[in-house]
């Protein structure tokens, strides 16, 4: 625990303090954004998309080699 010698390193703690709780919540209205986008359908289709094209290719490799 950190012992303080007057009021001014008590009161330039508490603003520091203060600053870093605001960016935490920020950051977390930052990420919140951020997972609001990745839930969107189109972002799901563009997913499926990708898988589908991906397995598409490996079926069509398979087929042809064998």
């Amino acid at each position: 625990m950190k012992s303080y010698n007057n009021f001014d390193e008590i009161e330039h703690d508490l603003k520091r303090l203060n600053l870093e709780r605001q960016i935490a919540l920020e950051k977390l209205k930052g990420i919140q954004y951020t997972i609001k986008e990745d839930l969107q359908p189109p972002n799901w289709l563009n997913l499926l998309f990708s898988i589908a094209k991906k397995y598409g290719a490996y079926y069509f490799i398979r087929k042809a080699l064998k």
